[in-house]
């Protein structure tokens, strides 16, 4: 019965006719994969023209022999793959009817040499492995969102329900995203970078960005930023924390974001630099980029490590700004340079003390006297010098926003880092940053969306904290304005001391021993209402809220507004008012096939599922989806503009209008900060080793004559 099925089979076989030969080799393919059998194109006839084909070869993969050169090499770098070659005969050749157009089976052959793989392990063999374009297009979406390649591939196994059903392995689809990579990068990196920030800039004149190149034409630095980041700098660029991050790009680049904090207390990003050098000249050329992107506009204070180059280049650009240096670092500087307990307790002090800077100078006389600090190279007398960076006294009435170190730029580097390696090119690593921002913008939606609702407060609560939680944002107003608040109940009065227009109150708080504070008010005469009000613990000044002194006064007082004085408008749900949020990415070029494509998962998706709900719906709709099926993919082309396109690409276009932006050749690769690391010795210094069975040079134990002999 079997060799009439086998006879009946063949029969049917060399009757087939097809259309093409693209249409064949999927036949034969699809009968190698029932049978447990690989399939490849072999040999080839064209007409006399050498125009069109007119007969195709088709083989068993394990068709013909390796090359001996393959098996008699000396000099192997890798150990050689298994022998999948043995000769075997099967094949099917086609060939072109010219009456007909179509192709006939000219030859076919069923006997194989060699044992069939099993049914679930025939998807590991080569023709039978192949990554579809709806699959293309869903990794490459995967892909710039941020997900990793072996997690990817883990989605596509459980959604396609396991290996053998994928179409594809994990090695597939590595080299699907690297081929995919040269293709988009084929300009060059940092060409390819340029491109898509000059097309960026045709679509929106805000945007922003400058870069550099050296005298051979290398990127030596670019900074960029958006028209959203823009508006964020001018509402909430008082404040900017900004230093580099290592081991982002393959070029080992420093990435520089600066950053600060929005209305919500929320980090926010104003723009992003890469330079190649990390002196003076690179930051200067940083500096004047990001003033030159936000209309001069000159930050009140700067928070930055101790990278020298760094803090002289604030001085040279920002003459007028406070610079402090980050707590976090200075805290580990102590750490790691004094040992003796009491030294290091003391210098401590000098980073939070808040006292005068009569106070703090006598404090640091005292301090080197007692410690005998006279070594001017010695890293205490050191820290003495640049005081003035570092102690909390001398920034005490600078607007600082509650900020002490750079934690903010550090919280975007974690976010920045997760999933970055430094392999990455400077798109991926563009794209990757790109992912970061939206993330942090949509976080900010969430808040903005949040702060439309009161806050919930007590039904006793006073004209003064109503007024406080109307118009202070809710994360500002849980985070400070309500622990001041709560701290009125501590504060009392010493003595009112009143002139004409101006009142000042000398108060206390039990919590805080014989410590005085003075609070001085403005008062309208007319209305007597508070115009001004001030207090000498300044933390008005410098964090922007009111302090629990003020509140206290005002309390006392009686009065039912908070004066405009007290209210900054950056922490408030008018900082931004007036300006139009950009929360999209507008970093992707979305072609119509990809729009037209996601519109149509999008209902199918939901309708298989309703469908998959019960036996009739499923059995209707799949039998809609074949018929359809069955239309149009063999009449599929090759998509807009030529080629396929499997997902959204970074903008690109000519550059015409930039004749100066050709030839941007890729940075040079820098040396990283820190000690370097020891250099892994190669094959070459290996060679003057012994081998430990012949005791002889040149060789190992693996490679030497006598092994077969003692084995």
């Amino acid at each position: 019965m079997s060799n009439d099925n086998s006879l009946l089979e063949y029969s049917e076989i060399v009757m087939k006719m097809f259309n093409s030969e693209d249409e064949g080799f999927e036949f034969y393919n699809d009968y190698a994969y029932e049978k447990g059998f690989g399939v490849r194109k072999d040999y080839c006839e064209w007409d006399s023209g050498h125009n069109e084909k007119t007969l195709r070869k088709f083989v068993c993969s394990c068709e013909g022999f390796r090359a001996e050169k393959h098996l008699t090499r000396e000099i192997k770098m890798r150990r050689s793959r298994n022998i999948t070659r043995c000769g075997c005969p099967a094949k099917l050749v086609i060939a072109l009817d010219h009456n007909t157009e179509q192709w006939y089976v000219k030859d076919f052959i069923d006997g194989h040499n060699h044992s069939m793989i099993e049914p679930d392990l025939s998807c590991f063999l080569r023709s039978h492995r192949r990554i579809s374009d709806e699959q293309k297009a869903e990794i490459v979406l995967l892909q710039i969102s941020g997900i990793r390649k072996h997690q990817i591939m883990d989605i596509m196994l459980k959604r396609y329900g396991g290996y053998d059903r994928v179409g594809f392995t994990s090695r597939d689809l590595y080299n699907f995203l690297h081929r995919n990579k040269l293709q988009t990068l084929s300009p060059g990196d940092a060409q390819t970078l340029i491109n898509y920030m000059i097309v960026q800039k045709r679509r929106d004149p805000d945007f922003s960005f400058q870069y550099k190149r050296d005298g051979r034409g290398h990127l030596t630095g670019v900074l960029w930023c958006d028209f959203e980041s823009q508006m964020d700098y001018r509402a909430f660029g008082d404040v900017v924390v900004f230093d580099g991050t290592y081991k982002t790009n393959k070029y080992n680049l420093p990435l520089v974001p600066f950053v600060g904090v929005n209305h919500h207390k929320s980090t926010v990003l104003f723009a992003c630099g890469v330079v190649a050098h990390e002196d003076t000249e690179s930051y200067v050329w940083l500096l004047r980029s990001f003033s030159d992107a936000m209309s001069q506009k000159h930050p009140v204070s700067v928070i930055t490590d101790g990278d020298l180059a760094m803090q002289k280049a604030i001085s040279i650009v920002w003459p007028n700004a406070s610079h402090r240096l980050c707590g976090w670092h200075i805290e580990n500087n102590i750490v790691s340079n004094i040992k003796d307990a009491e030294v290091k307790e003391g210098i401590r002090c000098f980073l939070y003390d808040r006292c005068s800077i009569e106070e703090i100078e006598k404090k640091w006389l005292e301090f080197l006297k007692k410690n005998e600090v006279t070594d001017k190279d010695s890293w205490l007398y050191q820290m003495y010098e640049r005081r003035q960076v570092w102690c909390a006294a001398y920034h005490a009435s600078t607007r600082y926003l509650g900020l002490w170190s750079n934690q903010r730029s550090e919280s975007l580097h974690s976010r920045i880092q997760f999933n970055l390696d430094r392999k990455m090119s400077l798109v991926e690593l563009l794209q990757h940053f790109d992912n970061t921002v939206q993330k942090l913008r949509i976080r900010q939606a969430n808040l903005d969306f949040e702060a439309s609702y009161k806050p919930c407060l007590e039904p006793d609560a006073s004209i003064i904290v109503n007024e406080a939680a109307e118009r202070f944002t809710p994360s500002v107003y849980y985070a400070d304005v309500q622990y001041s608040l709560k701290t009125v109940s501590k504060c009392f009065l010493i003595e009112e001391m009143d002139g004409y227009n101006i009142v000042e109150y000398k108060v206390g708080r039990v919590d805080k021993g014989d410590k005085q504070y003075f609070v001085e008010c403005e008062i309208c005469v007319h209305e007597d209402k508070v115009k001004e009000i001030s207090c000498s613990c300044l933390k008005l000044q410098s964090l922007g809220t009111p302090c629990s002194h003020i509140f206290f006064v005002l309390g006392l007082r009686g009065e039912s507004k908070l004066p405009d004085c007290c209210v900054l408008e950056r922490w408030t749900m008018g900082a931004k008012r007036g300006f139009p949020p950009t929360r999209k990415s507008t970093m992707y070029d979305y072609s119509d096939s990809v729009q037209r494509y996601h519109e149509l998962h999008n209902i199918s998706q939901m309708t298989s599922f309703a469908a998959s709900q019960s036996l009739e719906a499923y059995e209707r709709l799949k039998r809609v989806l074949e018929e359809e099926a069955a239309m149009i993919l063999p009449n599929r082309g090759e998509g807009e503009g030529g080629r396929k396109r499997f997902g959204p690409v970074l903008t690109q276009g000519g550059l015409d209008d930039y004749a100066e932006s050709y030839n941007v050749l890729d940075p040079i690769c820098v040396p990283g900060r820190g000690a370097p690391k020891k250099k892994m010795k190669s094959s070459s210094d290996k060679s003057n080793k012994k081998c430990t069975l012949c005791k002889e040079e040149g060789h190992n134990r693996r490679t030497c004559y006598l092994r077969d002999e003692v084995s």
